[in-house]
């Protein structure tokens, strides 16, 4: 486990925006849920599936509030999940 930095942001498409803000980030088939240390990684990975949309995450407060983080050898930062309270919609 690693201290996260205070925000970390987390790309998707636009289509799964509202289920995000609903009920958070899910690792589903995987075995976390990545997100980056920038924006510009974050508008990359969204770019993968349609139109970008990147999100805040407050990873300082979720680590205070006892959730597990990892980074990765290659920088991608690792939870278990993210509750929609941690989310907020990052517009650039």
């Amino acid at each position: 486990p690693s201290k996260p930095p205070r925000i970390l942001y987390h790309g998707t498409a636009e289509r799964n925006v509202n289920s995000i803000l609903l009920h958070g980030l899910d690792k589903r088939n995987r075995h976390h849920v990545h997100l980056s240390q920038d924006i510009e990684t974050a508008i990359n990975v969204g770019n993968r599936h349609g139109k970008p949309i990147v999100f805040e995450i407050l990873s300082e407060k979720m680590y205070n509030d006892k959730f597990e983080f990892f980074v990765s050898e290659n920088g991608v930062w690792l939870t278990g999940k993210v509750p929609a309270k941690y989310i907020k919609e990052y517009n650039f």
